[in-house]
């Protein structure tokens, strides 16, 4: 049986809590070694986690630290994402402030309140008017098929709406709509 697991394009400190705190309140398991600002271990490296984690969905956090080239956040992404004991049930694309990146289409985004929106939102979490999402880890996404591609802006933070001590809503609100769409308990 393959893993199933949530992709998440962030993984600096505050990123790491709301999204600790986040897959808690699923019931999932995270990844937290994946956490890093760049992703500090490899994709091989995050595979053999995974297959330790003792259910699903197993929530992985991969991040790029800024780079608009191939880095290593991406690398792990390109290997999990190739993965054939790996099901992505989906990806939650980050917005930074990264320029000179092609940026990815969502399928819709969760915004700065906790609505759903239809465009990409902002590192704000702000709707934007597109369906192009701008961030420093998700180039390579463009090169696969995911199924539910979400837009959020900067995890944990987004004006303190977003903190693991207020319960990581917004994050949280993403990981659930990948789980439900995916019929994953």
């Amino acid at each position: 049986m393959k893993r199933k697991i949530i992709l998440v394009t962030d993984g600096d400190e505050i990123a790491k809590k709301a999204v600790e705190r986040a897959t808690m309140n699923i019931g999932g398991r995270c990844i937290s070694r994946s956490a890093g600002n760049p992703t500090p271990i490899s994709g091989e490296e995050i595979a053999q986690l995974i297959e330790k984690a003792l259910h699903d969905p197993v929530v992985v956090m991969v991040d790029d630290i800024g780079n608009p080239n191939l880095g290593k956040g991406e690398q792990a992404l390109a290997y999990l994402l190739t993965n054939p004991n790996i099901e992505v049930l989906g990806v939650i694309a980050v917005a930074s402030n990264t320029e000179g990146v092609k940026g990815i289409e969502v399928d819709f985004s969760i915004d700065h309140t906790g609505k759903i929106v239809e465009n990409a939102v902002d590192k704000n979490g702000f709707e934007t008017d597109t369906k192009i999402l701008y961030g420093d880890t998700v180039d390579i996404l463009n090169s696969f098929s995911i199924p539910l591609i979400i837009g959020i802006g900067d995890i944990g933070k987004i004006f303190g709406v977003d903190r693991y001590t207020n319960g990581a809503p917004l994050i949280t609100k993403a990981l659930k709509e990948i789980a439900n769409r995916s019929k994953v308990n």
